[in-house]
């Protein structure tokens, strides 16, 4: 039976990018359901060797992977570390991101490639590696980190927003080829962050949405949507599958 203030006990969570900012807050939200994780950097260490002591105070694991997300072979060795250490993988966040914002008639070759390979590329070559894992586990959770700028026009993010359009797309793809050939195993989700007081709908709400499997649409900045069997066990919650993290 699922124990209602540890509904993640026992699961293994890899958060890139989650030595500071959103990331860190998603990693010890995860921990904080039960989850051992996989704490991700590429330049500040200190932070997330913080993040990571935080998480094993609760009493669940912990490990600290610098990797590079634009370099396939740094991937590799992220994912490596986390088969050596944990055995398998139940949640993937695919938070980290970069950019150079500059106007579209000012953007280089290398700010360009530099932002598509970050924040695109690397999201399809990662779920390419964790997709073996989850199977191993019997089922998982993918979920990438967006922005409104992938739909809406903002001053000088031509590249990050091109970037996170094309990651919309490659998880909207990625959810229908998971759902097809593990029904019941794998599927993808996305979600929008961004400030609560800019980039909101006439509702005030996000323009946030999960696909795949579940077909149900998120709101709230962070609110990540789960499929694949990490319900959240709480009254009145009819089954949703959600975690909310916050900015610390």
């Amino acid at each position: 039976m699922t124990n209602p203030d540890l509904p993640l006990l026992d699961k293994i969570a890899l958060v890139t990018g989650s030595g500071r900012g959103i990331g860190r807050a998603i990693a010890l939200r995860l921990a904080k359901g039960g989850a051992d994780v996989v704490i991700n950097f590429v330049r500040n260490q200190a932070p997330a060797e913080e993040a990571a002591a935080i998480i094993r105070a609760m009493g669940r694991r912990a490990i600290v992977v610098k990797a590079n997300l634009s370099k396939p072979e740094d991937i590799d060795e992220l994912f490596a570390k986390t088969a050596e250490e944990f055995g398998g993988l139940d949640i993937f966040i695919s938070n980290a991101a970069s950019g150079f914002n500059r106007p579209g008639m000012e953007q280089k070759i290398t700010g360009w490639d530099w932002t598509l390979n970050v924040n695109a590329r690397a999201f399809l070559f990662a779920v390419q590696r964790a997709a073996p894992l989850m199977e191993a586990r019997k089922g998982g959770a993918i979920v990438a980190i967006s922005s409104p700028g992938s739909t809406r026009v903002m001053p000088d993010y031509i590249a990050v927003g091109a970037s996170k359009a094309a990651l919309e797309a490659l998880t909207r793809y990625l959810a229908v080829e998971l759902s097809r050939h593990r029904p019941d195993g794998c599927a993808a989700a996305f979600h929008v962050h961004e400030r609560p007081d800019r980039h909101l709908t006439r509702r005030g709400e996000y323009p946030g949405r999960a696909v795949g499997s579940t077909g149900r649409r998120g709101r709230s900045s962070g609110l990540l949507m789960l499929p694949g069997g990490m319900h959240d066990p709480r009254p009145g919650n009819r089954g949703r599958r959600w975690l909310h993290a916050h900015r610390p």
